[in-house]
């Protein structure tokens, strides 16, 4: 990364207030109040600006309410938006573009509480507005991002070359930018479904037209500095590659996991289902496989069944938490015929919300299937398990790369070249691969793994990344705003 000037050292004991505006969906949200957590238990205030239903699904999270507010924000209704919608998983993703004009017709609500609360710092992702609003109030911007470093290297530098005379194409996105550094073996080149996944960066998200691509290297561009979800150690070389691109300070925070409340244990149903089936694999894991592709991966009911039919024929048991797919408003009335009957008692299917790392932390789970989202990618990895990859979106086709080729620490499902469709007999041997007993790759990849640990996710490592951010935040300010 850039080096930061010290330019404020002797007031690094200073307390900050820090506001916070991320993008009003879970995957973002969630992250950025484990961010706020680490921050209040150094004492530090946050003013956390959110919808109300994210504050209802988040609140429980706050585990420092006497210096962490959640300021709640007024969604508009915008043409098009279902009425009431305020987060991203109410939503299909079609529909998030609507979900974005909403987010910027809060500014004059977001610009009121800068004045009113006057944070030092405001962290944000998607309103790529806010550093021009703050900065009249002379107050600091940075933009934290809570996807992959190399996902963000891929599609939203200056080097990326989005072309405005004609429509982009399939070969535009296969291609990283000048630049791109990589230390795997081959030149990363993308698939045709895993580059029409990157296409997304010319949508219009908002109003006037602004891409996506815009509207990120926008805010990337005009805030004070740059922050991500990563260490050094894994990402290193793509958060330089940032900061060359941007010529300014790159932050890191490390991966923030969610920190416990105090008893906070798993459900006793989940519980006592996956204590009964212990451990008992050659490999030292657990012989459950968990699958969860987040809250805003909804697929086909061909495809949801394919994914079902594949834990069943993989043999090992399972415990499986997807949304209902499209067109089906429950899970029930999409499983496969007959499917609970021949899985009773080795294969268990979640209708609800699943504590995720809770479930990864038990120790009969073994391996999870995932859409390889960037905080599935960390659990997997802090919590020393097989990771089996699905991507479904942009950011995580990237983090499937980083996971399968520059860490090695995980296999990908064979997906079908044009379509990436995913087979019951692909997804039961990528899972057998590295869950049977006596496995070479499944060994060779915990090897991998347990190497990555020591040198970048241990709890040591990781807490000094969180005291370091602290002290580049009060290198960033000027001593004399620092109370």
């Amino acid at each position: 990364m850039a080096p930061v000037a010290s330019k404020n050292t002797s007031s690094s004991n200073s307390k900050l207030h820090i506001a916070m505006f991320p993008w009003f969906a879970m995957g973002h949200m969630t992250p950025y109040v484990h961010l706020a957590n680490e921050l209040a238990k150094r004492g530090h205030k946050i003013t956390f600006l959110l919808p109300n239903k994210a504050r209802l699904a988040l609140h429980h999270l706050n585990r420092y309410p006497n210096l962490i507010t959640f300021h709640i924000i007024t969604v508009p209704n915008v043409d098009g938006l279902p009425l009431g919608t305020e987060t991203a998983s109410e939503i299909p993703l079609s529909l998030n573009h609507l979900l974005v004009v909403a987010m910027d017709k809060t500014r004059n609500q977001v610009e009121q509480v800068m004045k009113s609360t006057k944070p030092h710092f405001v962290l944000f992702d998607v309103a790529y507005w806010v550093p021009e609003a703050a900065k009249k109030l002379g107050i600091k911007t940075i933009c934290y991002h809570v996807v992959s470093a190399m996902s963000m290297a891929m599609s939203f530098v200056p080097a990326k070359i989005i072309p405005k005379d004609r429509p982009l194409t399939v070969e535009d996105m296969s291609q990283p930018p000048p630049g791109y550094p990589s230390s795997s073996n081959s030149k990363l080149v993308l698939r045709r479904y895993e580059a029409e996944q990157q296409m997304f960066a010319s949508i219009p998200f908002g109003e006037g037209g602004v891409t996506l691509y815009d509207r990120t290297t926008t805010g990337l561009r005009e805030c004070d500095a740059i922050a991500i979800k990563t260490t050094t150690e894994v990402e290193g070389c793509f958060c330089d590659y940032i900061a060359i691109q941007y010529h300014k300070n790159v932050l890191l925070t490390g991966p923030v996991l969610s920190e416990e409340a105090e008893g906070e244990e798993l459900e006793e149903r989940w519980a006592k289902w996956l204590d009964g089936l212990g451990l008992g694999l050659g490999l030292g894991l657990g012989p459950v496989v968990y699958c969860a592709f987040g809250s805003q991966v909804i697929l086909g009911k061909a495809q949801f069944q394919e994914i079902l039919l594949g834990l069943e024929i993989s043999g090992f048991p399972f415990l499986v938490a997807l949304k209902a797919p499209e067109g089906c408003a429950t899970v029930d009335e999409a499983l496969p015929e007959g499917f609970e009957e021949r899985v009773k008692g080795r294969g268990m299917v979640s209708r609800g919300w699943v504590p995720r790392s809770l479930i990864l932390k038990h120790g009969s789970v073994g391996c999870f299937v995932s859409h390889c989202g960037h905080g599935s990618m960390w659990e997997s990895l802090i919590f020393d398990k097989q990771m089996v990859v699905v991507p479904h979106m942009a950011d995580q086709v990237m983090n499937s790369k980083l996971v399968v080729d520059e860490l090695e620490v995980a296999v990908a499902v064979e997906r079908g070249e044009d379509d990436g469709w995913v087979s019951k007999e692909g997804l039961s041997e990528a899972i057998k691969s590295v869950m049977e007993e006596g496995s070479e790759l499944g060994a060779r990849l915990k090897n991998n793994q347990a190497t990555w640990k020591e040198r970048g996710w241990c709890p040591k490592v990781l807490n000094g990344y969180i005291d370091r951010f602290v002290q580049e935040l009060h290198q960033e300010l000027p001593s004399k705003v620092i109370n």
